[in-house]
C-alpha cells in the first residue's frame, strides 16, 4: 500500500467519516491468560471512547511504507483450506459475529505474538464505500467503484501508570494518585485485505510494526503466514557490506561519495515523478548504480557473487530510503566527524598536502566556531 492509500483509510477513523461497524477486544496478562473479552457495535460507544480508539487505529496505519508499513503477499499454500489467509477471510466474511472464529483468532494471536507484559488485542470490521475518481484525479462521491470490507487489528501494550500525586479539585488538596492500567500505542497490527490500487486485495495483508528492527517475526511467520523482508537496518548494513566487498582495495572516497550522491538524486527524481510506490533497487539496478558511480569493470566482475553472498536472496529488492541517508552526508575519522547536507557533499574533498592525505572543506562565508563568527 502506498502512503496515499494508507491515508485514505485513516481518514475513515473519525465521526464524520466512520465506516467501522463492530469492535472486539481481548485483554491478555503477562502469563498469556485471557483476562476479559468484549464485542459491541462501534457507534454505540461513548464519543470520548471512540476518539481514543480512532487514535489507536490511525497509529496502526502510520509510519513509513517499507519500514513500519509492510505489504506482504500470502503464499498460495496459505490460501488453501486451513491456511492463515483462508482463516482471516472467513473472519472477515463473518462480520466479527462468529464467537468461535473470534476465540480462535485470539488464541492464535496469543500463541504466536512475542511480548513481555500485558497487552490488548483490538479488532474492528469496516466497510468503506470507495469513491470513484475522474480523469483529473478528483473524487466523485456519487460514483462508487466498490465497497472495501476489511478488518483491522491493533495489538497494544497495557502498562501500569506511574505513581505520583494528583489534584482533587473538589476538596482542593493533593492526594496520592491511584495507579491505573493504561492502553499504550500499538506495537503491531494489520489491515486485511490490503487496500492496493484503491481496492480490496485479498492476496495481501498490510502489516504494521512500531519497531522496525524487531518486527515480531514469529507473529508474521506463523500467525499471518508470510515472510518478512529484510529490516531497514539490515538492508543498510547489507548495502554497506556490499559496497565494501565489491570495491575492496578500490574503496575510495570519491567513489563512495558518488554512490551516495547518485542514490540521493534517484530518490529525488522518483519523488518528482510522484510515483505512488517507494523507490526500490533490484540486483541489476544496484549494479548499474555502481557502474555509473565509477566502480571499475574489474570490480564489477565480482559484483554478482558479492551480492549473492551479502544479500542472500538474489531476487531481494532494497528500499532506497533504507540504504541512503538523504538527510546527511557523513565523513568520520577516529577523531573527527563531519556532517554535510547531501546537496553540498561536493564541498568536502580529499587532497594530499605535504605527503599527508587530508579532507579539505571549502569554508565560504559566514563561518562560526562555537557560535562565534570568524573571518
Amino acid at each position: 500500500m502506498t502512503r496515499k492509500e494508507l491515508n485514505e483509510i485513516k481518514k475513515q477513523f473519525s465521526n464524520e467519516n466512520c465506516t467501522i461497524s463492530r469492535i472486539c477486544g481481548c485483554y491478555v496478562d503477562g502469563e498469556k491468560q485471557i483476562k476479559s473479552t468484549f464485542k459491541e457495535a462501534f457507534l454505540s460507544l461513548e464519543e470520548e471512547e471512540r476518539f481514543k480508539y480512532y487514535e489507536i487505529f490511525k497509529k496502526t496505519l502510520s509510519g513509513t511504507p517499507g519500514r513500519n508499513q509492510l505489504t506482504l503477499a500470502f503464499p498460495m499454500s496459505q490460501e488453501m483450506e486451513g491456511g492463515t489467509q483462508e482463516f482471516l477471510y472467513r473472519l472477515l466474511k463473518s462480520d466479527l459475529q462468529n464467537d468461535d472464529l473470534l476465540n480462535q483468532f485470539y488464541s492464535n494471536v496469543i500463541e504466536n505474538y512475542v511480548f513481555t507484559g500485558n497487552f490488548l488485542i483490538l479488532l474492528i470490521h469496516g466497510a468503506y464505500d470507495v469513491p470513484g475518481k475522474s480523469s483529473d484525479n478528483l473524487e466523485m462521491d456519487d460514483a462508487s467503484d466498490e465497497v472495501y470490507k476489511h478488518i483491522l487489528c491493533s495489538i497494544c501494550p497495557v502498562n501500569l501508570s506511574k505513581p505520583g500525586l494528583s489534584y482533587d479539585a473538589e476538596e482542593n488538596i493533593f492526594r496520592n494518585r491511584i495507579q491505573d492500567w493504561i492502553v499504550d500505542a500499538p506495537q503491531s497490527g494489520f489491515l486485511f485485505p490490503a487496500f492496493n490500487d484503491r481496492g480490496s486485495d485479498v492476496h495481501s495483508i498490510q502489516y504494521y510494526t512500531k519497531n522496525t528492527e524487531t518486527p515480531n517475526e514469529s507473529f508474521v511467520n506463523f500467525f499471518i503466514g508470510c515472510e518478512l523482508p529484510l529490516t531497514a537496518e539490515t538492508q543498510k548494513e547489507s548495502f554497506q557490506a556490499l559496497v565494501s566487498d565489491t570495491l575492496g582495495s578500490e574503496c575510495e572516497y570519491e567513489v563512495v561519495k558518488n554512490i551516495h550522491e547518485k542514490l540521493t538524486e534517484m530518490i529525488e527524481e522518483h519523488k518528482e515523478k510522484d510515483e505512488p510506490a517507494p523507490l526500490t533497487l533490484n540486483k541489476d539496478e544496484v549494479k548499474k548504480l555502481f557502474a555509473e558511480s565509477g566502480v571499475t569493470n574489474e570490480r564489477l566482475e565480482i559484483f554478482d557473487r558479492t551480492f549473492d553472498n551479502t544479500i542472500a536472496d538474489e531476487k531481494a529488492e532494497l528500499l532506497a530510503i533504507n540504504i541512503a541517508n538523504t538527510r546527511s552526508f557523513e565523513v568520520k575519522t577516529p577523531d573527527v566527524l563531519i556532517k554535510v547536507n547531501p546537496e553540498h557533499a561536493y564541498l568536502v574533498e580529499t587532497m594530499t598536502i605535504e605527503g599527508r592525505k587530508c579532507l579539505v572543506i571549502e569554508m565560504g562565508e559566514n563561518v562560526e566556531v562555537n557560535g562565534i563568527t570568524v573571518s
